[in-house]
């Protein structure tokens, strides 16, 4: 019984517990949103759970954030799972995990239980998702934008401010104002919680597809090159602290996670050799790095910024 709760059970478990704290957040998200406001604007916001004792009518309303944040996550972990099974390689089922953090979730995983038998096995299990979630998570923001409306002028500044847009969210939009002129710009805009959902699922993209460790990005990375592998994984922590000193001070986080021992890659036989249509795949993945990556995600965020004094703040 044990053995079939933890493959099926517990996966079950933490996606109800996921459901429950996505839809929390997606409820304070919608609220803002037909406020015309930002999808933060006080730090209540991050923990709605006060708000929705007061009003548990509104709770439902953050179904379709949740229903796409998790819709894009499930996407991408099968993405892994299916590529898995198609390489006979044992994983568990997705776990979707839920978090006190400003989407109410830390992402979801799949755990690999069984040796990797290729390079072009492990380029499959590592691109798949990441390309999964991509699509989906692009059908968000389009969605999303088509949703949103532009921001009232009075409308209150944001203490949570989403940074630089990735340049998968700059071209959606330059061909959605081609159908619709009157779509929004980013800068003027109240965000339709499919919008965010959307823009964190291209976030966590870039985030997998990081070019070091036992990431999606480093099992592409190592399926192209093991000793290029090696050579990022060594870096990547040093220029993630320099990120997080000037960008966005989670980069700090992510440093850390890469020096872990368990984010060490597990040796994959280096013959047969990666086959052309797998190094392909991996130029993809490398795309899909660009295309979603942004290197201030969150302004206002860095080590520096937390560390150094407002010039313009006025003495009390």
């Amino acid at each position: 019984m044990r053995s079939v709760f933890r493959e099926y059970g517990l996966p079950l478990v933490m996606l109800a517990a996921s459901v429950a704290t996505t839809t929390a957040n997606g409820a304070r998200f919608m609220q803002n949103y037909l406020e015309g406001m930002p999808p933060v604007v006080r730090e209540s916001d991050l923990w709605p759970w006060g708000w929705l004792m007061e009003h548990p009518e509104l709770y439902v309303t953050g179904l379709a954030f949740s229903a796409a944040l998790l819709g894009i996550l499930l996407i991408h972990e099968f993405g892994h799972y299916f590529a898995c099974m198609w390489h006979g390689i044992r994983s568990t089922l997705p776990m979707v995990l839920p978090a006190p953090t400003l989407s109410g979730t830390a992402g979801a995983v799949i755990q690999i239980r069984s040796r990797i038998p290729s390079r072009n096995a492990l380029m499959d299990v590592g691109v798949y998702g990441p390309l999964c979630g991509y699509v989906a998570s692009s059908l968000a923001v389009a969605v999303g934008f088509a949703l949103s409306y532009h921001a009232p002028a009075d409308a209150p500044a944001a203490i949570v401010r989403f940074g630089g847009e990735p340049l998968t969210i700059r071209l959606l939009h330059w061909l959605l104002v081609q159908w619709d002129p009157t779509i929004p710009s980013f800068d003027h805009i109240a965000p339709h919680p499919i919008l965010v959902a959307g823009w964190i699922g291209l976030f966590i993209t870039s985030l997998n597809l990081i070019p070091g460790g036992q990431l999606d990005g480093g099992h592409i990375l190592y399926a192209i090159s093991p000793r290029l592998h090696r050579v990022f994984t060594t870096v990547l922590p040093f220029l993630l602290f320099l990120a997080g000193t000037l960008f966005w001070v989670g980069w700090m986080l992510w440093g850390l996670f890469l020096m872990l021992p368990a984010m060490r890659h597990p040796n994959v036989p280096k013959e047969p050799g990666l086959s052309q249509g797998r190094l392909v795949l991996g130029i993809i993945g490398i795309l899909l790095f660009l295309l979603t990556f942004t290197v201030r995600p969150f302004y206002d965020n860095s080590l520096m910024h937390f560390l150094h004094p407002d010039p313009f703040r006025t003495a009390p």
